[in-house]
């Protein structure tokens, strides 16, 4: 059978872009998960429609991702393709305060295109480790700015594997959601920005980088924030309110700077942070009446 895919894959991709049997905790930020059959790196919009089409006629499984930020993969790994879009895919061209950028693209590395082109509206992005597609699917944010304030339209795959774009409202963005599914493959966005001080643009990415260093344990492996904010709460303040701070389970445990992360001391496993993760719920849940939702995805 991999033989088989490899072949498909072979038709499509320069075999520099596809490896076989890759341990998934090099492509995740916790540094979790077990090995993938093929993980590949597209380089075009056309090599990603090329490969979901042929896998999909072929029936093989697939999993798309970005660079693995908020990504919690299983110990057992991931059986078909990752169709990894970082790296390869990313990227981006500047016209006037508009920015056309694909997926892959790291937002940190969008920022500084910014920066650098003296636009300002993306500062708050600098820091956060993931890639334009994911941010656009579950409308990312910090620091009182978000992925809907400078998403103008986007060109996406979707489930049946059809190009179709959207712009504006239509992106549907809430609190961490769009009107994008798992099934759908964002593959670029635009971004209207404004002029503005480049030396007060880089003040300002300074300052929130700043803080988040200060605020966020990011000497460790994590997902980033491991809950979405209860309506009328701060997760974070919850779980330490239960008593959670430092509670660990495994190699996983509640950060001690900052309780709304999970973090792993170099040793944990998937079942480790589900497991804490369905601990600190279950003890949210009984001391305050407050549903936690997990802001990780997992994938098996």
């Amino acid at each position: 059978m991999n033989k088989t895919v490899f072949g498909l894959l072979k038709n499509i991709l320069n075999e520099k872009s596809i490896l076989c049997d890759e341990p998934m905790k090099n492509h995740t930020s916790f540094k979790i998960g077990g090995n993938a059959d093929f993980v590949v790196l597209p380089e075009s919009v056309e090599e990603v429609a090329m490969v979901v089409s042929a896998l999909k006629e072929n029936g093989i499984r697939y999993t798309v991702m970005g660079n693995g930020s908020n990504l919690l993969v299983d110990d057992a790994g991931l059986r078909g393709v990752v169709i990894k879009l970082a790296r390869n895919f990313s990227g981006a061209i500047v016209e006037g305060n508009t920015i056309s950028a694909e997926s892959g693209i790291l937002l940190s590395k969008l920022s500084n295109i910014a920066l650098a082109n003296s636009l300002k509206g993306l500062e708050f992005a600098s820091g956060i480790p993931g890639t334009l597609g994911g941010a656009v699917i579950m409308n990312a944010g910090a620091y009182g700015g978000e992925m809907k304030d400078v998403v103008v339209k986007t060109v996406y795959l979707d489930s049946n594997g059809e190009i179709k774009s959207v712009e504006g409202a239509d992106h549907g963005f809430g609190y961490r959601k769009s009107m994008f599914t798992s099934k759908d493959v964002v593959l670029h966005s635009t971004l209207v920005l404004s002029q503005g001080n480049k030396d007060e643009i880089k003040d300002k990415m300074s300052e929130l980088n700043s803080q988040r260093k200060a605020k966020q344990p990011l000497e460790f492996p994590s997902a980033g924030s491991a809950f979405k904010r209860p309506e009328g709460y701060f997760a974070g303040k919850l779980i330490q309110d239960a008593g959670l701070k430092g509670y660990k389970i495994g190699g996983a445990s509640v950060s001690e700077k900052h309780s709304g992360f999970i973090i792993s001391d170099g040793s944990a496993t998937c079942s480790d942070v589900l497991a804490l993760i369905d601990h600190i719920q279950k003890e949210v849940f009984r001391q305050f009446s407050v549903e936690l939702e997990s802001e990780i995805r997992y994938i098996k």
